[in-house]
C-alpha cells in the first residue's frame, strides 16, 4: 500500500473542532426544533386566504428547483463514482494520478452515502411536511421535534429533507483542498452547504419541509464528510504501520 494513497487529509486537531462543531450543532438544531420558528417561517409561506403554498406549483419552486435542478445534480453525482469505477479498469494507462484517486473516491462516497443516509432516516420518520398538517389544509397535528407522537398518528417520512440532499453531496469537494489550502476548504465547504441550504429553502416555500429538515440534511451531510476524512487518517495510519513492519523499521 502506497503512503500517497493514504495522505492525511486533515490533522487530529481540526478533527477534534470538526466533532465539536458538529456536537454543538446538533444541540443548536434540537433547540431550534423546540421553539415555535418552523412554524412562523411555514406560516410566512402560507397563504390562509387561499388555503393553499403560493409557491407549491411556482415554476421556480417545482418545475425548475423540484424538477430541472434536482436532475442536473443527480447525473451530476453520478460522474465521481462512474470516474472511480472506470480507475478500477484493469488498463494501468486509464489510472487517475494516486493523489487524484484518493479524493475522487471520497467524493463518489460522498455522493452515494449523503443522499442515501438521509432517505433511509426520511423513510423511518414519523415527522410530517408542513402541506400534510392540519394548520395548512392537511389531516395531521403538529408535533415539536423532540415531542412523542403518538402511535395511531401515521408516519410522515418527512424528515430529513431528502431534496436537499441533492445537492449536500458537494461538501465533499472540500477534500480537493485539503490538506494545502485549509482556508479555500472552509470556503467551499460554506458555499456549497449554502446552496444545499438554497435547494432546501425552495422545497419549504412550497410547504414540502420545514426549516429543521434542511438543517438535519446538512448536518448529516457535514458528518458523513467528517466521518470519511477520519477514516481516511486511520487509514493512513494503518499503511503506515504496515510499511514499518514491512521494513523492519520501528512503527
Amino acid at each position: 500500500m502506497r503512503a500517497a494513497m493514504v495522505e492525511e487529509l486533515l490533522g487530529k486537531r481540526a478533527l477534534a473542532r470538526l466533532a465539536w462543531l458538529l456536537t454543538l450543532s446538533a444541540v443548536l438544531i434540537l433547540l431550534i426544533g423546540t421553539t415555535e420558528l418552523d412554524l412562523r417561517l411555514a406560516d410566512a409561506m402560507y397563504d390562509a386566504r387561499l388555503g393553499a403554498f403560493p409557491w407549491n406549483h411556482a415554476w421556480l419552486t417545482e418545475r425548475f428547483g423540484h424538477g430541472i435542478l434536482k436532475v442536473a445534480l443527480t447525473i451530476l453525482a453520478v460522474l465521481p463514482v462512474l470516474a472511480c469505477l472506470w480507475d478500477l479498469l484493469p488498463r494501468q494507462r486509464r489510472r487517475l494520478p494516486v493523489w487524484w484517486r484518493l479524493r475522487m473516491r471520497l467524493l463518489a462516497l460522498c455522493a452515494i452515502l449523503v443522499p442515501t443516509i438521509i432517505s433511509l432516516l426520511k423513510q423511518a420518520s414519523h415527522s410530517h411536511c408542513p402541506w400534510d398538517l392540519q394548520r395548512y389544509g392537511g389531516s395531521q397535528p403538529y408535533y415539536h421535534l423532540l415531542e412523542q407522537i403518538p402511535e395511531w398518528v401515521d408516519a410522515g417520512h418527512c424528515l430529513p429533507g431528502g431534496h436537499a440532499s441533492s445537492a449536500l453531496w458537494l461538501l465533499g469537494l472540500v477534500v480537493f483542498w485539503l490538506p494545502h489550502r485549509p482556508r479555500t476548504a472552509a470556503m467551499v465547504a460554506v458555499l456549497t452547504l449554502a446552496f444545499g441550504a438554497a435547494v432546501g429553502w425552495m422545497q419549504q416555500m412550497r410547504g414540502a419541509h420545514f426549516l429543521t429538515h434542511t438543517l438535519w440534511s446538512m448536518w448529516i451531510a457535514a458528518a458523513v464528510v467528517t466521518l470519511l476524512l477520519l477514516l481516511a487518517r486511520y487509514r493512513r495510519a494503518a499503511a503506515r504501520a504496515l510499511q514499518g513492519t514491512e521494513s523492519g523499521a520501528p512503527v
